[in-house]
Parts: structure tokens; sequence; C-alpha cells
């Protein structure tokens, strides 16, 4: 016997404080005016699609002393921008990432009630950790807490932002025009947290939302990170898009559930994955080829090998060979609070494996860099990339996906006009919203002021 069709979950990345989107092409629209993310979002919502999500840089980050030019220049307040979105939408969920080492609890859980409330259900929470003390120096705490304790703290945040979210419990408010009683209870909103990061007492000031608590997600990749997902998020954002590495993780965190007395449903796994499409395969992996070049000029690779180099590469011809020379394993590095120097723990191991591979292929140091990484995820013509989603998705590589497209606002429409439809007809995307809100869009039980799953106690 068959098991059911999974349904596939899709998701929308406006793109930003990175160098996916080509933002020199002529088809490429402002990314600060409100009226690109409007577009956006009601292509995404036209697509009848899960949600809009939103990154979060609280740095412009620079090499040299300068700002990195293939990032994005600029990245308006996340809240600011989905509060905006939800008067233009109906449906979309509305999802941003905030930093749980920079903020206070007070403030985000109130942000987020409001922001479901003006939504009427549709809110969500990147939960994310800072490494650097580049991104503290805006924030003057002079640096960076320990992975170890960004972890502990971001545990105790989710926690507290819980309590204060719970502290009304949905019937408190009476508005008894007759009377003249609003509360039923006075002390409606009280809370009392004593932790080893947060210690704070009063009352929360915004009544219980449509969806109870903000939908959480979570973007670790490190074990933490893993199982700070599998204790408390609703939905992780992960980079394994690929069928091996999907499945991989996929198993992995889902493995990890039980141990918290958690359903393998009550945690999805949404990858972050880019696409480019044409009207034949051939077409699609010509255009591909074009997009890497834009996303990654001479200037771009030597920025990018420098993450491995340590160096001041500007010298170099970008159009030639590596270079000789190791890299510097001193401690201060040249591309600091670049999340991609993480990424290269011995890198007098990946130059030596870089220099072998650019030898036995001919690449030049800008080919090196464009084909070891910023590939995209789908191409093909419509009817492969709706196959090959669909693949992943029955294969549990993943529940869905989180779609980046390179171009900024009307990347997504084409992906809304023909892959769209394509999925609906093999019956694993909806034809139309089923609920009201974002929970309700990713099968997810809204929680009641007690912390019980509403689904799974009926």
């Amino acid at each position: 016997m068959s098991k059911p069709l999974k349904q596939i979950h899709l998701a929308a990345h406006f793109p930003g404080v990175n160098n996916t989107t080509v933002w020199s092409d002529p088809e490429a629209g402002s990314h600060i005016e409100f009226s690109s993310f409007a577009h956006f979002a009601r292509t995404a919502e036209r697509a009848k699609f899960d949600f809009l999500f939103l990154a979060e840089g609280l740095r412009l980050r620079e090499q040299g002393g300068e700002i990195y030019d293939l990032d994005v220049v600029g990245r308006p307040d996340t809240f600011t921008v989905l509060a905006a979105l939800a008067a233009v939408t109906e449906r979309l969920g509305l999802t941003g990432t905030i930093n749980s080492t920079f903020n206070e609890p007070y403030e985000v859980a109130r942000q987020f009630a409001s922001l479901d409330h003006l939504s009427d259900g549709r809110a969500a929470w990147n939960v994310v950790t800072s490494w650097d003390a580049f991104t503290g120096e805006n924030f003057r705490r002079g640096g960076f807490l320990p992975q170890e304790h960004r972890y502990s703290r971001a545990k105790e945040f989710l926690a507290t932002v819980t309590e204060l979210v719970d502290s009304w419990h949905g019937d408190e408010i009476l508005a008894d025009q007759a009377t003249g009683t609003f509360l039923r209870d006075a002390k409606a909103g009280s809370f009392v947290h004593t932790g080893q990061h947060f210690d704070i007492h009063g009352q929360f000031n915004v009544p219980r939302s449509p969806q109870g608590r903000p939908v959480i997600f979570q973007a670790g990749d490190s074990d933490e990170g893993r199982e700070f997902a599998a204790a408390g998020a609703d939905a992780i954002f992960s980079r394994y898009a690929t069928l091996d590495g999907g499945r991989e993780f996929y198993a992995d965190v889902k493995n990890r559930l039980a141990k918290y007395g958690r359903r393998k449903d009550q945690l999805l796994i949404l990858p972050a994955a880019s696409f480019v499409l044409a009207d034949t395969d051939a077409e699609a992996e010509d255009l591909a080829k074009q997009v890497r070049r834009q996303q990654v000029s001479g200037a771009t690779a030597l920025k990018h090998l420098e993450f491995v180099w340590n160096r001041d590469l500007s010298g170099y011809d970008p159009e030639g060979p590596l270079p000789d020379i190791d890299p510097d394993l001193g401690e201060s590095h040249i591309a600091r609070g670049r999340a991609q120097v993480r990424m290269y723990r011995d890198p007098l191991a990946t130059a030596r494996e870089w220099r072998e591979l650019a030898a036995a292929r001919g690449w030049s140091i800008r080919d090196l860099v464009i084909e070891t990484g910023n590939r995209q995820n789908f191409v093909g013509s419509p009817e492969t990339v709706a196959r090959t989603i669909n693949e992943y998705v029955q294969a549990d590589a993943s529940d869905g996906f989180i779609l980046v497209p390179h171009i900024t606002p009307t990347g997504l429409d084409a992906f809304a006009d023909q892959v769209v439809p394509l999925l609906q007809e093999q019956g694993v995307f909806r034809a139309d919203y089923e609920g009201t809100t974002l929970r309700d869009h990713l099968g997810l039980a809204h929680p009641d002021s007690a912390g019980q799953d509403q689904r799974a106690a009926s």
C-alpha cells in the first residue's frame, strides 16, 4: 500500500543582505521602496504560498573598510515592513527574522503579538542569534556571546516570550458598556520571570492574539541549533536543498522530536531554494550560467576568496589562477562580520583543495567561486522544476521550500504563473487557502494559554 502524497509547503524569501539577488540587472527594482515588497507579497499570495519571509541584517557588512557592494545596501525595519504588508494582503503569512542576542523579550513579544492582531493571525518569528562583535558594536555591547551562551540566551528568550504572550488567556476582555467593566481580571497579563539571562516582572499589555503565539522558525544548523529547533520550533529554515543532504538533515532533526514529546508533523523542514526557469531545460541551464556570472563579478570573486585566505587579494586577477601564497591563520579576520568565514574551519585544507580543483578544471579565481557556490537548486522548464520539487518532498528531503528569486520584486512571477499550476494539477499543492491563519496554512495546531496543542488534545 503506497503512502498518501504529502502536501507541499511553499514560501517566498524577499532577498537581500546577500549577493543572491542581482540588483544590477535591468529588471531589478528597489529593495527599500514599499512597492517592491507589496508586489512580491501579492504575487506570493496570488500563488497561495504559506508565507513571505524577511531576513535581517543588523549591520552592513564590509571588507577593506568599505561596504561590501554585492550586499543589498539597506534593510528597512522588519516589523515596519510586515505591518504594512498586513494591510495589503489577506491570507499570506508574515515571517520576520528578529535577533535574540540584541533584543529584549518584552519588546519582541509585544511586537509579534501586535503583528498577529493586525494581520488576523499571520505572524511568525524566525529566532536567530548573532555570533560576532562586528554586529555587537552597533548595540554598544562591546563584543559577542560565545556559542553556548548564545543558545542559552535564545532558549530563555523564547521561553520568556512564550510566558508573556501566555499571560493573557483570551477570555479577560468583557467590555461591558452597561456596567463600564472592561476586564474580568484586573491582573490580566501579569508575569514574573527570573532566570540566568532575564529577571523581569510586570504586566504584558497586548491581549492574546488570534494564533495565541506567533509561529516559531529557527535557522541554526549546528547541533545546538538542531536541538533548539526540535525542542520548541514550529519550522526550521534549512540550507540543505539537495536530495541527499536534505534527506539526511530531515531524518536527523525529525528523529530528535520524540525526546521532547513531539510528533514529527509538529516541526516542518523548509530549506531555502533558488531557481531558474525557461521554456526548455537547455535554455534554463544557459540562463542559470548567466545568472551565476551576474552574481559573482571579478571583484566579488576576490572578496569571496578572502574569506579563506584572510589576506588582501585585490592585486590578483580574478580571471587568473588562485594565489600560491597560503591563507593567513591570524585571529583577526579581514572579512569580519561575514557568516561565510565560519564555513571554512581549516583554511589551509580548503585552499589546497581549491587549488587542485582549479588546476584540474582549468578554472580561474572567478570560475572557482562561481562553480563552488551560488548554484541554483532548481533549474529547468516549469515541468522539470515542478516534478523535481515534488520528488524532493515525497522523498522526505523537505516538507517544502522557501523560494529565493534572483530578481526583485518580479522574480517570483514566473514561478507563480507556470510552476504552481502544475503542482496543483498533481494534487500536491492547494488550489486555495483553507484557513485564515498561518498555523492553518502550515497544518499546525493553535496552542492554548496553558501550552497545550489543541489539535493533539482533541
